[in-house]
């Protein structure tokens, strides 16, 4: 597949500059994680939440696993986690299960775990399940733009 024309738009965008570290097809991030030889904790994984407000994407490492309540308590939101078919609907240019962890690229509200600014750099979903774009910390930083941010996951 490639690059996802919504995250290519995005980064040529913001003019960040950024590498795509092509691996074997993978289905779980931890997988991808290996697969790519990076840490885990430097991989970024995207979880798709709804609520009556809307969509929002919560962005943490795939070595870690989201906690539910400590992400609703520290945004206010009642968020649940999106179907299959919500995230399909938003993420047309991407595969089934290859959400990119650029929420502002698709215009939704984003959150990121600090662990993962703690990374010097960071790899993250192109669209498809064989390719990762890889940024340093401030790029993917600056890509999330006004996101918010806080401590919403435990390592697995």
């Amino acid at each position: 597949m490639a690059i996802a024309y919504t995250v290519e738009k995005y980064l040529d965008l913001h003019h960040i500059p950024y590498e795509i570290l092509s691996h074997p097809r993978t289905t779980t991030s931890l997988k991808t994680a290996e697969a790519a030889n990076i840490g885990a904790d430097r991989l970024a994984k995207a979880v798709l939440l709804e609520d009556k407000g809307g969509y929002m994407i919560a962005v943490l490492p795939a070595s870690h696993h989201l906690v539910l309540r400590e992400l609703r308590s520290q945004t206010g939101r009642s968020v649940r986690m999106a179907t299959e078919d919500e995230i399909s609907g938003l993420f047309k240019d991407c595969e089934r299960g290859a959400v990119p962890a650029l929420g502002p690229a698709y215009g939704l509200d984003t959150v990121c775990d600090d662990s993962l600014a703690e990374q010097p750099d960071v790899y993250f979903e192109a669209g498809d399940h064989h390719e990762l774009i890889h940024v340093d910390r401030e790029q993917f930083l600056a890509l999330l733009g006004a996101a918010g941010h806080g401590r919403f996951s435990s390592h697995l």
